[in-house]
């Protein structure tokens, strides 16, 4: 399968910490599971209206990002994306990558990866949110379901 999320040249090197999902042991991995789970439910709310199959990364980012944590370790940082949002992504033993960069299609080329602010996944942006960690816990189960 060919890769085009951001860092995707370099996630095969990253390799699981934390072996809790059968089969995971990339985030290449991670990312082929995801593909087939990402759906409207697990979108930020915001843009559930806009989420497609053809756009499945859309509004998955912190979900995504802390779930990557869990399995790879590493830190999950924040950019600000065009639109004003905050969008979160993976830095891993001095690999980025960033599973759900597809969901700016041609933009993807602006996000700027470096000199971003660590993101805490108990702070009022993320799991604080109930709605978001239930979009998480939602995500994990899938994946553990998708990996028995």
């Amino acid at each position: 399968m060919k890769y085009s999320f951001y860092g995707s040249d370099t996630a095969a090197d990253v390799k699981a910490v934390r072996h809790i999902y059968r089969g995971i042991e990339t985030p290449l991995d991670l990312y082929d599971a995801l593909s087939k789970i990402w759906c409207r439910d697990t979108c930020a709310p915001r843009m559930r209206s806009s989420w497609t199959t053809e756009n499945p990364t859309l509004g998955q980012c912190s979900i995504t990002a802390f779930l990557a944590q869990d399995i790879f370790g590493g830190e999950v940082y924040g950019l600000t994306a065009k639109s004003g949002d905050l969008h979160c992504y993976n830095v891993v033993d001095g690999h980025t990558f960033d599973l759900t960069s597809e969901q700016f299609k041609e933009a993807a080329k602006d996000l700027v990866y470096t000199g971003n602010p660590l993101q805490d996944r108990e702070s009022g942006a993320h799991f604080f949110k109930e709605e978001k960690r239930r979009r998480y816990e939602y995500l994990k189960s899938r994946l553990a379901e998708e990996c028995s």
